[in-house]
């Protein structure tokens, strides 16, 4: 099956096609390091990380992943804090690495720093100035958007109509209202570097197009990132990349996340819903995190609840159930395919809820099954299929003992499921709401299913 994917510029599913044959190029938007990353930042790190797996079964990919570590928002940090910003950045990209790893995020071929480009944006930058695309003006230097006939075609946006119900005021070094800061100056507290336009640093939007022309080429294969970043981030980095380099394009694809909401709330710091990864994944496994993110299809909302967290958690106690207690030998697990099904449901625009389907599918036949050599092959295919998904990387029993200090030990959870079990068999009902009233009590909830009991923690 060819892989198909969902381009924001033509509106819809088209088949991939890479520029080389068996190789292809990558680029995602990753995170300004001036605090740890929320729940909403760890969505397109988990989807397109899900995308990187799928495309490496097929090309050699390279995936570059940057990290922005001069914005106003670090300053602003250095300011408010007392600390350097040096000392602000590498404590936060050590964060973020750490925090998608708990997630099973895997790390990105090149993870390039925007302070480690800043030639290469200056470069960029003297290119659009001598093609006539840019301006400089009271030391800054800002692209000319009415010199480019196609802006606002990533976004579906109109520029008269931008321009005629613009609410923004216009700096007096601007010609126009939506012109956008590619290097502006700095005091003597803040960063900055020599430039042609004097001592100053990048505007954000350069940063991106400057990393992936120095690693990735002119033209890129895949750009990726949030619903948020379309425009003008993106539609700004699409302008500034195609006048750059003579009306190339920037990328053949362009593929967008959907927004996440906190309880059916838009989550903001004005409202003190906003969710930190770093915080979560101290009494949530990162694999219940990363599992709830690719529950929806990636270009729908999802809402973040403590719903979405028990359902993921359910979801895992019964894949973790269906193979626990089935030993696959190494060389078994080494040679299981991953089911075409589940494959194909990935490779149209990553469908993650119907590959999830599929994977279910494998552990309702697992379950039913009465014989032992059908049993080993469909718990080595549902290996082979986490391991693609990122998903059942710990041992059954592990994730059944998983508790933390005080908790109700695994065994006698077991004990009182059995005990209850017994119970109801005798139909001594009052016996066995008592003991699920106790493992209630424990922070355990128990759920009865045609293949028996299973249980998790909550919290």
């Amino acid at each position: 099956m060819t892989i198909q994917l969902h381009d924001t510029l033509r509106g819809k599913k088209v088949p991939f096609e890479p520029q080389r044959e068996g190789e292809v190029t990558m680029y995602l938007c990753g995170p300004t390091v001036y605090n740890y990353a929320h729940i909403g930042n760890a969505r397109p790190a988990v989807v397109f990380d899900l995308l990187a797996r799928v495309l490496r079964r097929h090309y050699k990919l390279t995936f570059a992943r940057n990290i922005t570590d001069v914005d106003d928002k670090i300053n602003a940090a250095s300011l408010e804090t007392g600390k350097p910003i040096e000392e602000i950045t590498a404590r936060f990209i050590k964060a973020y690495n750490d925090d998608m790893g708990a997630l099973g995020v895997q790390p990105p071929d090149i993870e390039p720093r925007a302070t480690q480009h800043i030639e290469v944006m200056i470069a960029m930058i003297e290119a659009l100035i001598d093609k006539g695309f840019a301006y400089e003006a009271e030391g800054h230097v800002l692209f000319d958007v009415s010199s480019y006939k196609d802006y606002g075609a990533l976004s579906k946006r109109d520029l008269r109509e931008m321009i005629a119900g613009s609410r923004v005021e216009v700096a007096p070094y601007k010609r126009a209202p939506h012109d956008f800061v590619l290097w502006k100056p700095s005091t003597p507290e803040l960063p900055g570097w020599d430039s042609p336009w004097g001592r100053g640093r990048p505007g954000w939007h350069i940063e991106c197009s400057a990393m992936a022309e120095k690693h990735l080429g002119d033209t890129i294969d895949i750009h990726a990132g949030g619903q948020d970043l379309v425009f003008p981030h993106h539609e700004n980095e699409f302008a500034q990349s195609c006048c750059a380099h003579d009306g190339a394009p920037f990328a053949h694809y362009w593929l967008h996340n959907g927004f996440l909401s906190i309880d059916q709330t838009k989550m903001s710091k004005s409202l003190g819903n906003v969710l930190l990864v770093h915080n979560l994944i101290e009494t949530i496994p990162g694999e219940v995190i990363r599992l709830a993110l690719l529950s929806a299809h990636y270009r729908q909302p999802l809402d973040w609840s403590d719903e979405t967290i028990a359902k993921a958690r359910r979801m895992l106690d019964r894949l973790y159930g269906a193979v626990r207690g089935i030993v696959v030998p190494d060389e078994v697990r080494a040679a299981a395919v991953v089911p075409q099904a589940l494959v194909d449901a990935l490779e149209d625009d990553i469908n993650t809820p119907k590959a999830l389907a599929e994977l279910f599918d494998l552990a309702r036949a697992l379950n039913k099954s009465d014989d032992d050599g059908e049993k080993t092959s469909l718990a080595a295919q549902i290996y082979a299929a986490g391991d693609l998904m990122g998903l059942l990387g710990s041992d059954p029993e592990e994730w059944f003992a998983g508790a933390s200090d005080g908790d109700l030990p695994a065994e006698e959870v077991e004990a009182l499921i059995a005990k209850r079990n017994a119970a109801k068999a005798e139909r001594d009902f009052e016996l066995a709401d008592a003991i699920r009233e106790q493992l209630s009590d424990a922070g355990v909830s128990i759920q009865d299913g045609r293949e028996g009991t299973t249980w998790r923690r909550n919290g």
